[in-house]
């Protein structure tokens, strides 16, 4: 008789060209992410030769109930870590029936503003620092911290190691593998500051393939807790008080900026963006006014100040980008739920386009 797992781990390749393609999306409060499967004939490696396909909106909170199909456009393709084979997921975003993006999707936006000769010229990397929490699914608190009491002070736990620092490493280390299998470009882990929370970076990535990347990573992490029965949270700031908050820091380049002399081009692009911070701040992610409060290497929410290696500004630049004259600087503001297709677009209109 077999196992369950020897059925989930059936090699299709054996028996049949038919592969499953998983079609992922954006549910309605922005950070809810949904996905179904298909049936495709054969493997497929272009997201233009995928059919598209429908869902109910009206199940998602995107679409009215006596109007209620929401058409998937497939966009980016990455292999399928749990299906594995020629298997792929597939990131989509979301259009009514005539063609219109809904309000929901942010990709459309996006590209429209990646798609600009200028911004194309400028060839923007990213690199997208995730935190996150991972949290016990029945009680929603933070894993190895003891059942409504708190754990230790903030200091061993920041890259530490050790049963009674690190805790849900096992689920770090899968999501790890498994974005590099799928084809994301996954930079590094590392524990973060509060117990319980972690950081994975995508990146560099070259303008909206870093949201497809990002996104789909978010994903496999999320399907990864749903096996361990563990709970991930991107909330800002998911324990109130002395603790810290959980950010999506935004590192960003453009060619200028990485050739010699472009320094003087990034520190023009930082006082753009302080011009620009209250519409910034509006669109780094909800509930980030608890996040940045001045206190937890963060900058006050009302407050834009910029420096060299400084983890309490907005805007940190690298001590190797002052020495050298060139590179990149960070933006330290975005939060953790925060949708990487506003996040970097914005930041690409506001440095190159105004």
């Amino acid at each position: 008789m077999s196992l369950l797992t020897d059925l989930l781990n059936l090699d299709l390749s054996d028996t049949t060209e038919k592969i499953i393609a998983e079609y992922i999306w954006i549910g309605g409060s922005g950070m809810d992410l949904r996905s179904k499967a298909r049936t495709l004939s054969g493997p497929v490696s272009d997201p233009s030769k995928l059919p598209k396909w429908n869902y109910d909106g009206s199940s998602t909170g995107q679409a009215p109930g006596e109007d209620s199909e929401v058409i998937l456009y497939p966009q980016a393709i990455f292999k399928d870590p749990f299906r594995r084979g020629n298997n792929i997921l597939v990131i989509c975003d979301t259009y009514t029936p005539a063609g219109e993006p809904i309000p929901t999707n942010k990709r459309a936006a996006a590209a429209k503003i990646f798609s600009h000769p200028k911004v194309v010229a400028e060839v923007p990397w990213y690199g997208l620092e995730q935190e996150y929490t991972l949290l016990k699914k029945d009680v929603h608190w933070p894993l190895g911290w003891p059942t409504g009491g708190f754990p230790g002070p903030q200091g061993p736990y920041y890259c530490g190691i050790g049963a009674d620092k690190a805790f849900g490493r096992d689920i770090v280390d899968s999501h790890y593998k498994a974005c590099l299998y799928a084809g994301v470009n996954i930079s590094g882990i590392n524990g973060e500051v509060m117990p319980g929370q972690w950081e994975f970076q995508v990146g560099p990535s070259v303008g909206i393939s870093s949201g497809d990347e990002l996104w789909v990573a978010r994903y496999i992490l999320e399907r990864i807790t749903e096996i361990a029965g563990v709970v991930v949270s991107f909330d800002p700031k998911p324990i109130p008080g002395d603790w810290n908050g959980a950010g999506c820091h935004t590192n960003y380049s453009t060619k200028s900026m990485r050739n010699p002399g472009g320094y003087e081009i990034i520190k023009k692009a930082i006082d753009k963006l302080g011009l620009r911070h209250k519409e910034h701040i509006a669109a780094y992610g909800e509930g980030n006014e608890r996040r940045l409060t001045g206190r937890h290497e963060t900058a006050d929410i009302n407050t834009f100040l910029w420096g060299v290696a400084n983890r309490g500004a907005s805007i940190r630049v690298g001590r190797d980008t002052e020495k050298e004259g060139k590179g990149y600087f960070e933006d330290r503001r975005p939060a953790s739920n925060m949708d990487p297709y506003v996040v970097t677009s914005m930041v690409a209109e506001t440095t190159i386009l105004l």
